[in-house]
């Protein structure tokens, strides 16, 4: 699957980057996430359908403050999990509701 980008309000949600336009790796760093291959994994695993992540940014300079998952189970559920960077905690809660309501909505999957 493609990720799929999501305006959550005060937030937008889109797959993570490392590319010459955005590259996320500073902020993965702050938030503690150090592996220089993470980016490639989250992409992959969307590829795979085995994990759905986004990054939530500020919606006017893309920087991204929290990150957002889903990994899809055998049993028609969705474990939903997050993290944010210091101060952004409010950016997490939006983006979890938002994930939420997508995996239930668009993919089919009952969000635990």
């Amino acid at each position: 699957m493609e990720p799929i980008e999501i305006n959550a309000g005060s937030w937008y949600l889109r797959a993570m980057r490392a590319d010459d336009r955005i590259d996320d790796r500073p902020a993965l760093a702050t938030g503690g996430i150090t592996d220089p291959d993470y980016v490639t994994t989250r992409t992959a695993q969307w590829d795979n359908e085995t994990h759905y992540s986004w990054a939530v940014c500020e919606p006017t300079t893309a920087e991204m403050v929290a990150e957002v998952g889903a990994t899809p189970a055998a049993d028609g559920s969705a474990r939903i999990s997050g993290w944010a960077r210091q101060g952004y905690e409010p950016a997490l809660e939006d983006g979890l509701t938002t994930v939420r309501r997508f995996v239930e909505g668009a993919l089919g999957l009952r969000p635990v």
